[in-house]
Formats: structure tokens, sequence, C-alpha cells
């Protein structure tokens, strides 16, 4: 790991929802800056053992670990959004910012979901409504090796820039900082409704370069779905 670690100053609650790869190494890398994190998945907490052993993260049920949470990490398939308890920010701290790294996959595993195929919003948008809270989406097309490989300390020559796109601007600040502690850069692609340039099959999506060619690839993505993105 090319990022120093240090433990002083961040003691932020997170609660990572889905420990699948990106959870998995989001649990990681938070820890690692010293954020208190706890993880939930749909299995039960007694399946994270070994994640918690590994990392010091605290395995929980998905109530518990967004009770008074100041971050809370959304990082299930789309098709699970709907089925997360209702309510569930409620608990979470007040100004509780929420991540969201999820993409739609109609054919490859979601199924057709009508809010986004027929009423045309944008993935994250359509979280949005399932879970009543604005979103900052984020690591929807980082592969889960490049969290951990490709951390890099502020000033790096070869430090990679992430989208986010998000309308809370105190959020996505918020995430600006985080993915600063972490080791990588953030280019705000503006409000939710922008956040197409960044779904599965544009340019940006899987990307690992710079801010410039970050903006770029933003820049050149088309608001049409491609066959392979449409149920």
């Amino acid at each position: 790991m090319h990022v120093h670690e240090s433990r002083e100053g961040h003691d932020m609650k997170i609660g990572i929802i889905g420990a699948g790869n990106i959870g998995g190494n989001l649990t990681r890398r938070f820890t690692a800056v010293g954020h208190d994190v706890h993880v939930a998945n749909s299995r039960g907490p007694q399946t994270l053992t070994a994640l918690a052993e590994e990392t010091g993260a605290t395995p929980a049920t998905i109530e518990d670990a967004v009770r008074d949470a100041q971050v809370v990490v959304v990082t299930i398939p789309l098709r699970a959004v709907p089925h997360l308890p209702k309510g569930l920010l409620d608990t979470a701290a007040p100004d509780v910012t929420v991540i969201d790294t999820g993409n739609y996959y109609p054919q490859q595993r979601d199924g057709k979901i009508e809010g986004i195929e027929d009423e045309g919003l944008t993935e994250s948008r359509w979280t949005e409504r399932q879970i009543g809270h604005d979103v900052v989406k984020v690591f929807n097309g980082t592969y889960a090796a490049d969290i951990l490989d490709k951390a890099r300390p502020a000033g790096a020559q070869d430090r990679v820039s992430l989208p986010i796109s998000g309308d809370d601007t105190a959020a996505k600040a918020v995430v600006t900082a985080l993915l600063d502690e972490i080791g990588f850069d953030a280019v705000d692609n503006g409000g939710q409704d922008e956040s197409w340039r960044q779904q599965p099959g544009t340019p940006v999506y899987g990307m690992a370069a710079d801010a410039d060619s970050v903006r770029k690839a933003l820049a050149a993505a088309s608001p049409e779905r491609t066959a392979e993105w449409r149920a």
C-alpha cells in the first residue's frame, strides 16, 4: 500500500451495507485510515467474522450498521435495494451522507426495473426514491481491486480520479474528503440527473485515470443506453 496510514482525527462511524468485492475493500480502506466501520450483509453478521478479524470492522445487522452512522455505503445489487428495511436511514446521524455504488445490470443480474427503463430515471435517482434519501454516486465504475491497488498519496503523478454525482453539496464534500483519505481524487460530475454519464456502458465506466481523462470521458458520454445495458 502506497498511502500513509494515519489514525489521528478519523473517527466517523461508517455503515457499509453489502460485503461483496466493493463493500469488502471499502471496509479494508476505511478501517485502515481509522474510521469506525460497521459492515452488514443479507446473510447476517455471523458470516462476516473473517472480514471483521482482518480489518477490525464490526460485523452488524443492517439496522445496527446504520444506527448513528455519519456515512452509509449502499453496495448491494440494485434489485435488492427495495427490500432494505423501510425507514432504514431514520436512525442514522441527522446529516448522514449516503454513498451509492450500485449499477443496473438488467440482462446480467437485476431483471427489468421499470422506474429506470420506463421513467428514464438515472440508476442512483431510482435508488434515492427507494431509500428516501439523497445519495452520492461513486465507486460504481471502479474495479474492486483498484480500491486497494491504485490508492496513491495526494499529489502523486499516477493518482486516480473517480467521478462523483449528487445533489447535496455538503455530502459531496464529505465523499471527496473520504476519497482523499483512502488515496483518490474526486471529479464532480454534477447533480444526480447527470449521473448517467458514469453508468455502465459509458466511457468513464471501468476507467482508472487522472482528472482530465475522467472529465473528457464524462463529457463524451451518451444518454442512450446501448442494447447490452437495456432489459
